[in-house]
């Protein structure tokens, strides 16, 4: 096969067992989400270059290396969306959702586009759900993503850690750069190429480098939450302290920064500690719906990172039981009415479309996994029956309509 009919480097097929795993992980997140008073947002999957290069800072990776970007007919200069909050930004300004009620919890779902070098769990191509509150400062809205993130994780049933540090703000953050630009420059010497390239133009991004020297290099940086301002500091306070009344386990690392330079204040990540890889990453960024234009509105959400949840799965959506119907000769209406009696009863039922003795099909039932034969012949027509056959244990029975009812309520 050559290369032209093959997927693109970094972009996959999701298949069989994989998109079971993949539908699970969806299927909880919107359930939470919804429960918790979300509404959900259908965002474009291209948008201006210039709203990310805003938004994300221009000095960052993604928007340096990473971003697909391309020019329309008219010279615009678009992107695919590397990540969705800015999207979701800019839609609560241009819909002017502000003007409405006075808070807004938004969620969202979909693919995301970043020319990263492939490896296990991250993609070209990458899906996540993310969850966006617009205009609570109180740290309770924090709360709130954190506790999400913990049920999340429970009903996967994924071990992760959940870490969270403090950035300050405006006011606070320029004492904390210049601080720890100092130190990176003490420590130069050690750090990667990428890295020292990094220190006096987006400092923070070193203290997140995976390089075992860089690691080490940081180890005595100076720490973010020692510079925060008063208002800073007190909201991190009632966080921890908010945290402290709930069950669930986190820590504190003075070194998470996330990659992205809107936020402020709280960032927090849950952190497979056996696969040494974000899972799940977000924070407040209180600045960015007034820089594009919109009221000064505090902000704050997180993204799910679908394909790397996918690793640490280990059952599926629960699968539905599965009948299928086999119809011998002319009796499709009636084999219709008979699927008809397995709706609503959180069963699958398909009617087969192979032709063939019975031999055959149940050959077929066999290599489709079907946990059920429905046998409707021109007998069951006439006598208003089916020949129910468990391909488990070969046992079958003849059940009128009553009495399918009264087997499925079983």
């Amino acid at each position: 096969m050559t290369d032209k009919f093959q997927a693109p480097r970094g972009f996959h097929d999701i298949l069989n067992s994989d998109i079971k795993k993949f539908r699970r992980i969806t299927h909880v997140c919107r359930e939470l989400l919804e429960s918790h008073g979300f509404e959900e947002i259908i965002l474009p999957v291209v948008e201006f270059a210039q709203l990310f290069e805003k938004s994300i800072g221009e000095a960052t990776d993604i928007v340096q290396k990473e971003m697909f970007v391309f020019t329309d007919r008219k010279g615009r200069k678009l992107a695919l969306r590397p990540e969705g909050t800015a999207g979701t930004v800019r839609a609560y300004i241009q819909n002017r959702l502000y003007a409405f009620k006075p808070y807004h919890k938004l969620f969202y779902e979909g693919p995301m586009f970043r020319y990263e070098r492939p490896q296990a769990g991250r993609y070209r191509q990458f899906h996540q759900i993310g969850a966006e509150i617009f205009g609570v400062s109180d740290p309770l809205a924090d709360l709130e993503l954190i506790l999400l993130i913990g049920e999340i994780l429970n009903r996967l049933e994924i071990e992760a850690v959940i870490e969270i540090n403090s950035l300050g703000c405006k006011k606070c953050r320029p004492a904390y750069r210049a601080s720890l630009v100092n130190y990176l420059h003490t420590v130069a010497g050690n750090l990667c190429d990428v890295c020292l390239e990094r220190k006096d133009r987006n400092p923070l991004r070193v203290l997140d480098c995976k390089e075992k020297t860089c690691k080490e290099a940081i180890v005595s940086a100076p720490k973010s939450v020692d510079f925060l301002c008063q208002e800073c500091s007190e909201h991190y306070r009632k966080l921890k302290a908010y945290l402290q009344e709930t069950n669930l386990a986190y820590r504190e690392n003075h070194l998470l920064v996330r990659g992205l330079d809107y936020y402020t204040r709280t960032v927090f990540e849950a952190v497979s500690d056996k696969l040494d890889t974000t899972l799940i990453a977000g924070g407040r960024y209180d600045y960015l719906v007034e820089e594009f234009g919109g009221p000064p509105t505090p902000a704050l959400g997180f993204a799910v990172g679908v394909e790397r949840l996918m690793l640490l799965i280990d059952s599926p959506l629960k699968d539905y039981s599965f009948y299928l119907i086999i119809p011998f000769g002319e009796v499709h209406s009636y084999a219709l009415k008979v699927a008809e009696q397995f709706k609503g009863t959180g069963r699958r039922v398909e009617i087969s479309y192979r032709k063939g003795g019975l031999k055959k099909q149940l050959e077929f039932a066999n290599k489709v996994k079907a946990d059920y034969v429905v046998i409707v012949g021109e007998r069951e027509m006439k006598e208003g029956k089916v020949t129910l056959k468990d391909m488990k244990s070969g046992q079958q029975e003849t059940l009128s309509f009553e009495e399918i009812q009264s087997f499925l309520r079983c």
